[in-house]
């Protein structure tokens, strides 16, 4: 789910601990004229719409429609999320790792919020909250339903732990239905939450129907 979760108890308007020290350096940085102006709002701006998650659903609706893509995207994702001109800071060493009927992939950081900027936008806050750090290894299964995500008991479900050197990518299945679909149609379809595996990509009835 793309909003505050059960598994963190948090209120829609409270601010994590990180939130609180990033508007404190905010504010500091405005006193001390580091920053003028939108810049700060401009670079969330441009992460949340023109960066992330459209590059990382630009990957996988490609990876859907061209097998040898997909092979180049599981075999070494950082050199093949470049062909589409994708990489940069927190972006340097990808893993793509595919969902399939018999395995469910999530993606966590245990010790902080390392997230893939470039190819997922801003991480969400629900990403970054211990809770969520500490509960989906030990029980991811309950915690993904808490997302809506209930998967068959003889799924596996695959846990990987990001870090300032590795960084992944989940990619979800095609969603059955989507078949007579183009590339382009495809990638609305793939949400950041499930390049992060705590989803499935969505399927509006409109875009089946073509």
């Amino acid at each position: 789910m793309s909003h505050d979760h059960g598994a963190g108890g948090h209120h829609p308007g409270e601010l994590s601990d990180g939130e609180v020290r990033a508007r404190a350096l905010e504010s500091l940085f405005r006193e001390k004229g580091y920053i003028k102006g939108n810049v700060v709002d401009e670079i969330i701006d441009t992460y949340t719409h023109d960066i992330g998650p459209l590059n990382g659903a630009r990957a996988v609706a490609k990876a859907w429609v061209d097998p040898d893509y997909r092979e180049r995207l599981l075999a070494d994702a950082t050199s093949a999320l470049k062909e589409l001109g994708i990489g940069g800071l927190q972006g340097e060493h990808m893993v793509a790792v595919p969902n399939t009927n018999e395995v469910h992939n999530v993606v966590v950081c245990t010790l902080c919020s390392c997230y893939p900027w470039p190819v997922l936008g801003l991480p969400p806050r629900w990403y970054k909250d211990a809770p969520y750090r500490a509960r989906v290894v030990r029980e991811p299964r309950k915690v993904l339903a808490e997302f809506g995500t209930t998967l068959p008991a003889e799924t596996n479900i695959q846990v990987w732990d990001s870090s300032a050197e590795v960084r992944y990518l989940v990619v979800p299945q095609r969603p059955a239905g989507t078949e007579g679909l183009s590339e382009e149609d495809l990638v609305p379809l793939i949400t950041r939450d499930s390049m992060i595996g705590v989803t499935l990509p969505s399927v509006p009835s409109e875009a089946v129907a073509k």
